[in-house]
């Protein structure tokens, strides 16, 4: 097989299993959609903080990737109010007590972004060598599996509906595909972004867990509450931490 057909294969698959995880969330009774909320605050974080800013800062130049990360926490807070300005100029008469999909299309904007990039690091991956692709796919796929679930909690936390959640993952899914064909051709012009994407990539995850989830957590300030949040939080954390060294421990 070609290294395209490669590509192809790896992003298709990739993109099927994502779906297929975020699919797990259809089952979930309703009660526990807002205790998985901090669940998908610790995978955000520790994907940000423990895969995706690493990353920025071993292959770009660290004040660039500061700078990207810095100025996609602007991006979003302002993509966040022009959100707000247009709800509250069209709804003025309504009061309604959820996000009205504020952190929801701040998530599939951020993870297609992500989902693009990881398309492109599948390509570069398989031009250097198929078992490297391999691995590298595995790897990704291994990593959006607890991510592409928190993703769906957060989308029905933010007012949508399953169906509506389940297709958004899917759409945002064939961004795999798009980065990896796209960076099998242009690769060259493409990577020399990819640190500053993927800053932009770390700000979303950052900020919608800092500014639009944890403040919902607040609301529920109870010892028994507090301690439930804080242990599911670090389970988020400990799951991408998990993932990262038993991927290590295949190289």
């Amino acid at each position: 097989m070609t290294s395209l057909g490669w590509i192809i294969a790896a992003s298709f698959a990739g993109g099927v299993v994502s779906v297929g995880a975020a699919a797990l969330a259809l089952f979930l009774r309703a009660a526990w959609i807002s205790r998985l909320v901090s669940f998908a605050i610790g995978a955000l974080l520790g994907a940000a903080f423990l895969e995706v800013i690493p990353h920025a800062f071993e292959n770009g130049d660290p004040h660039a990737v500061a700078m990207s990360i810095l100025g996609g926490i602007l991006i979003f807070f302002l993509l966040e109010k022009l959100l707000l300005w247009r709800h509250s100029h069209d709804h003025d008469e309504h009061s309604h007590t959820h996000d009205h999909g504020r952190s929801g299309a701040l998530i599939v904007v951020g993870d297609t972004i992500h989902n693009f990039l990881d398309g492109i690091l599948i390509a570069a991956a398989f031009l250097q060598s198929t078992q490297l692709g391999i691995i590298t796919a595995l790897a990704i796929v291994a990593h959006e599996i607890p991510q592409e679930v928190g993703d769906f909690v957060i989308l029905l936390n933010s007012g949508y509906s399953k169906l509506k959640a389940f297709v958004l993952n899917m759409l945002s899914s064939c961004a795999t595909l798009v980065g990896g064909v796209l960076g099998y051709f242009s690769l060259q012009v493409i990577a020399g972004w990819t640190p500053i994407l993927l800053g932009i990539v770390a700000a979303s995850m950052i900020y919608v867990a800092v500014a639009d989830l944890i403040p919902g957590l607040h609301r529920r300030p109870e010892l028994r509450a507090t301690l439930s949040q804080t242990v599911l939080i670090g389970l988020g954390i400990g799951v991408i931490a998990l993932v990262r060294v038993l991927l290590e421990g295949l190289h």
